[in-house]
């Protein structure tokens, strides 16, 4: 019988598990968002995420969802006579697409078949017409598993065509994945802290160039919420624009301070061993979806080579252990099933979970 007081545990591809100690820091009591205490939370996090994400530059806290920043890039740093060239290889680098429409811009679609990387050669071929202002991507492709080669067609990019924008959306890949914002000379990447974060939902954080912000400058109707030039103005007080949810900012303080003292690096290499661990196992029981090489470390989605069907082998996984897994995601669904190895997630964890999906596959 369902009972939303006592959920599952989530190896779906967000939200993620989330530990009892980060779970504490949604209890504290709370700070009023304009006091001193508040801007002290504030600028010390900011700090750390910079640390992390090795930027100089921008670093805001949005009290939303990561699509709210698909719309910010766009209204933002996109004028209403400029095309957007958007990188599509599965349903949420689609979706962006679709959010440059609703947002009023123009917008030319580079489509690679879900389960491909968008390449460096096709964004070549189609930069060179010198038709477009901005470039979106997604780093890991949460549909499918696949990353894209961000930092080769990065540095193609800068090497070629130094004046494009590029937009990054990295929701399953910031902090589980390397990402060096600087050096990648991106103008905007953001990730919902449902995923690797290992938070509740409630609010992004998003990386923006200095010439992003400056670009925002004169672009009109950017709107109110998600307007770059309010955010700057409030992070020089180590604010922020609206009230933010100041709960989540504290787990994501905390956090932080987990991530920072481990090192990044050691951070990515603990989310590539559990990467390479569900993989080894997918390609013992299954096949994996996307080419190894462009293989996400956050999640795994695996062909359903055997046809089980996916969604009783979820219901009976959840029935015995209370645990559940993902299904694959809209058109790749029952085709594909997806595991989560993000955030708080460790070894035994998978371990756990795997023979308990190997149980009642026999």
């Amino acid at each position: 019988m369902t009972d939303w007081k006592n959920p599952p545990k989530l190896f779906i591809p967000g939200p993620v598990h989330v530990l009892p100690d980060v779970l504490e820091q949604l209890s504290r009591y709370t700070l009023g968002h304009r006091g001193k205490e508040y801007s002290q939370l504030h600028e010390e996090t900011i700090t750390m995420l910079k640390k992390m994400l090795f930027t100089e530059q921008n670093v805001f806290i949005s009290t939303s969802s990561a699509s709210g920043i698909w719309e910010a890039a766009i209204r933002n740093c996109v004028d209403h006579n400029e095309t957007v060239l958007s990188c599509m290889c599965g349903a949420f680098s689609d979706k962006w697409a679709d959010v440059v429409k609703s947002c009023g811009r123009n917008v030319e679609e580079l489509r690679a078949e879900w389960g491909q990387p968008n390449t460096v050669e096709e964004i070549d071929k189609k930069l060179a017409t010198g038709k477009y202002a901005a470039i979106t991507l997604v780093y890991s492709e949460t549909s499918t598993g696949v990353i894209n080669p961000v930092y080769e067609i990065s540095k193609m990019m800068k090497a070629k065509y130094p004046d494009v924008l590029v937009f990054v959306d990295a929701v399953s890949a910031m902090v589980g994945m390397p990402l060096h914002f600087d050096e990648l000379g991106w103008d905007i990447t953001f990730a919902s802290v449902q995923k690797a974060f290992a938070i509740p939902p409630g609010c992004t954080v998003f990386a923006v160039s200095n010439r992003a912000i400056a670009k925002s400058k004169n672009v009109k109707y950017r709107g109110y919420y998600f307007d770059f030039q309010e955010f700057a103005k409030s992070a020089a007080k180590n604010q922020t624009p609206t009230t933010p949810t100041i709960p989540h900012i504290m787990a994501i303080n905390y956090q932080c301070h987990k991530f920072v003292n481990e090192g990044m690096e050691n951070v990515w290499a603990r989310h590539k061993e559990m990467g390479d661990y569900v993989r080894g196992w997918a390609k013992k029981n299954f096949a994996l979806f996307a080419e190894e090489k462009y293989a996400s470390n956050t999640l795994t989605t695996i062909k359903n080579t055997k046809n089980i069907n996916v969604g009783e082998v979820i219901k009976a996984v959840q029935q015995k252990h209370n645990t559940i897994f993902g299904n694959g995601y809209d058109k790749l669904k029952d085709v594909t099933f997806r595991i989560a190895h993000m955030g708080d997630i460790n070894m035994n964890d998978l371990r756990e979970l795997l023979g308990w999906i190997d149980a009642e596959l026999k």
